[in-house]
């Protein structure tokens, strides 16, 4: 039976966010494709009608996965902080959700060991989230309700920032199952040195 493109188009999202949640929750090597086509309700062969390769879904997928963002980002919290932000990727929700969270926390050490095409879209994902982090930055200290441009130093401090919550994040999930204060203490004494770092570093005159 001949699959309209409208339906072809469905199966292959449903393929992606399948595997981009997959990939985030047990690692790429914890995932089989029979493991992503049941998830999305596809039988196995039907992935490879829509991907040439593993290899290239596992990039597509991770692609997708940076379309993630920290929920306050996407209007729910619109005069949120960069505080606030901070406070949400640092808490018990998405330390216990992987699967639809941050991608680095996830799978940076996946992708350094793929080298090649995944290097390339984690370095223009974190690429990305570096320049949106130097923007809030910007704005913030300039008191501005956006275009604010990014000095060297919001870029800096972005980079610091980022790198701090992705590295607590990590340490935050492989200690809850033995410890769950030790990584609560974790995320909680980065959320407070990360927003006075900020506040001490901030420069509204620059």
């Amino acid at each position: 039976m001949k699959v309209s493109k409208a339906q072809a188009a469905e199966n292959r999202q449903g393929i992606l966010d399948a595997a981009a949640r997959l990939y985030r929750e047990r690692g790429l090597t914890g995932v089989g494709v029979a493991d992503i086509t049941r998830d999305a309700g596809l039988t196995h062969g039907g992935l490879y009608r829509h991907f040439a390769s593993k290899d290239v879904l596992v990039q597509q997928a991770c692609t997708k996965a940076f379309d993630w963002s920290i929920p306050v980002l996407d209007g729910e919290r619109p005069h949120a902080t960069v505080g606030d932000r901070i406070q949400r990727y640092l808490s018990p929700e998405h330390r216990d959700a992987p699967g639809s969270g941050c991608p680095v926390a996830a799978l940076a050490v996946d992708a350094a060991r793929a080298g090649g095409g995944l290097s390339e879209v984690f370095a223009q994902g974190i690429e990305r989230n570096i320049q949106r982090f130097a923007q809030l930055l910007a704005d913030g200290a300039a008191d501005a309700g956006g275009g604010a441009t990014p000095s060297p130093q919001d870029r800096a401090r972005a980079i610091h920032v980022l790198a701090t919550m992705v590295g607590g994040m990590v340490l935050a999930r492989a200690t809850v199952a033995a410890q769950p204060a030790l990584s609560n203490e974790l995320m909680v004494t980065l959320q407070t040195q990360l927003t006075d770092w900020l506040d001490n570093t901030s420069s509204p005159s620059k």
